[in-house]
């Protein structure tokens, strides 16, 4: 007997606007009929157009199906087959939710359908609105806990804003869909996730929450968006690790795909539907949502070791053990796209902060992933292109390969922060360095990091600091902000260090944060959950308000 068919995902929301949305989900077979069912009755139907993603694989690091362990099933990257739904709901009124529920049908005549859900147009200005700030999923411990937390605690969201990297490798299908440990990222953000947690000998299992049947996602790209050399490597890590700057590229690999030679976000762009740029597709966009204009930059780099031990490319020199072959290098912390001035993607920005949509919004936000000011480790060394340096013998030979990142060279801070100033943005939103800190410039401008959603990976404060190299040109910060901000402290209930004082920020690998932005008070209001206590009620230890 054939099985009965499946869906590998809910329904979501994406791209809606003043009269329609789209409603997208996602099948292991191609069907020949994939409907939405929407209205009071549900006697609406809207056909989905089908497409396949190219670049899904697994490998012997995937935990799907029967693989629980390194290699079971899978040797190498295998290609796995996905099917893709898009179906656009119109003649919506704005204001009104719509029940509406999706069905695909197989080849045999076999169908399944998903639950009912609602769907909304996209809201007019003057509707209030909670909006869920979230970033870093990537599968980590907590996830599936915090989500379920947003809904306990929130109720629906009106949508969510994803400040980069989603998964962990892009193109490894499974954690989009159906990692087998329970929390892949489409399960959390549904509510079908099955993550166990342990504390004390008391086991509990985490569903995630049911937003994005209902809420739209606006997301940004982080470096987990990008994958590297196309199918030259023996796994998916380290293709993901093979990022390759353009400009080489074209060089070593001339008359050859520029993109399978270099990086791409393909996966990325082919699963999620957003808003596009002329200039810059879906990786860098603006749109209007309620009372707020979202601008959503590609402002990423690839990461890198800090660690100055010769094994592998860093963020600071090349492995000895490859000096004599380029093809093998890192080439430092590569930006994969310029935002520096005069680039394409900020003469953009300029033009956008200039237009009528942003300047007469209420609320004007910024979102992209790399951190402007954050008590992470990832904010060494400066966001600016490497300078190579190359020390040779006598007899030419190469004996070492080091990058040097010039301060004053920080794109984001010389170049970006300070328009956004010029435009009376209120909000700059970001992740990267998996905690929660938040700081004001001197003109009132508020940067939010709330990436503390799974784990952490500490903050440079007290007796612990960033590991920074001695004895180059630059100076790298290991204490504080790089960038010259004092954190804020949690206006309401900070936690305490080990000295007693209140912390600007918090770092923790069993405490799990989110943020809500109210845009009917213009307050940001950040929450968290103890996850080894938990039957303990979810706590507001901070709230600010745009002004």
């Amino acid at each position: 007997m054939t099985a009965a068919p499946q869906l590998l995902t809910d329904p979501f929301l994406q791209l809606p606007t003043a009269n329609s949305v789209r409603v997208v989900w996602f099948t292991e077979f191609v069907g020949k009929k994939h409907t939405v069912a929407y209205g009071e009755n549900l006697q609406q139907i809207a056909k989905a157009t089908t497409t396949k993603l190219s670049r899904t694989r697994e490998d012997q690091k995937s935990r799907v199906g029967q693989q629980t362990q390194d290699g079971q099933v899978y040797q190498q990257p295998t290609k796995r087959d996905v099917w893709r739904h898009e179906a656009e709901v119109t003649e919506l009124t704005p204001g009104v939710r719509v029940n509406y529920r999706v069905t695909s049908e197989r080849e045999d005549g076999a169908a399944i359908s998903s639950d009912v859900f609602t769907l909304a147009a996209k809201p007019e200005p003057g509707t209030p609105l909670k909006i869920l700030l979230t970033s870093d999923h990537q599968l980590k411990p907590m996830t599936a806990a915090n989500l379920q937390k947003v809904v306990e605690t929130v109720g629906r969201v009106d949508a969510v804003w994803f400040a980069g990297d989603l998964i962990n490798v892009s193109d490894r299908a499974s954690e989009w869909f159906d990692d087998n440990r329970g929390n892949a990222l489409f399960p959390g953000l549904q509510g079908r996730a099955k993550y166990e947690m342990q504390h004390d000998g008391v086991k509990v299992t985490y569903t995630g929450g049911q937003i994005i049947q209902h809420a739209p996602m606006y997301s940004c790209i982080g470096n987990h968006e990008v994958m590297g050399r196309f199918a030259r490597k023996n796994s998916l890590n380290n293709e993901f690790d093979d990022t390759f700057p353009r400009a080489v590229a074209q060089k070593l690999y001339s008359g050859k795909s520029l993109i399978d030679n270099s990086f791409n976000t393909t996966t990325y762009e082919e699963i999620l539907t957003l808003p596009q740029s002329k200039t810059g597709g879906k990786k860098y966009y603006a749109v209007s949502f309620g009372d707020v204009r979202l601008i959503a930059l590609y402002i990423t780099n690839m990461w890198r070791t800090p660690k100055l031990d010769e094994k592998y490319p860093g963020r600071y020199q090349e492995a000895d053990k490859d000096l004599d072959n380029p093809e093998n290098w890192g080439y430092g912390q590569i930006i994969y796209e310029p935002i520096a001035q005069g680039s394409t993607q900020y003469n953009w920005l300029v033009a956008e902060l200039n237009s009528p949509e942003f300047q007469q919004a209420k609320y004007k936000v910024v979102m992209f992933h790399h951190p402007p000011h954050t008590l992470g480790d990832n904010i060494v060394p400066a966001y600016t292109d490497p300078v190579q340096i190359i020390d040779r013998n006598q007899q030419d030979k190469i004996t070492s390969v080091r990058y040097e990142y010039p301060h004053n060279a920080d794109y984001i801070i010389r170049d970006v922060v300070p328009l956004l100033e010029a435009a009376n943005v209120q909000l700059v939103f970001y992740g990267h360095s998996h905690l929660w800190n938040r700081f004001i410039s001197s003109e009132g401008m508020h940067f939010l990091e709330t990436s503390n959603v799974g784990n952490t990976y500490g903050a440079a404060w007290g007796d612990r600091k960033r590991e920074v190299p001695t004895g180059y040109q630059e100076k790298y910060v290991a204490l504080g902000d790089p960038n010259g901000l004092e954190p804020v402290v949690p206006s309401i209930a900070p936690l305490l260090g080990d000295d007693g004082k209140p912390m600007p920020f918090l770092a923790s690998n069993n405490i799990t944060v989110f943020s809500i932005f109210d845009t009917a008070t213009g307050k940001i209001s950040s929450y968290l959950f103890d996850t080894r206590k938990p039957d303990s009620e979810v706590m507001k230890f901070d709230e600010f308000q745009l002004r």
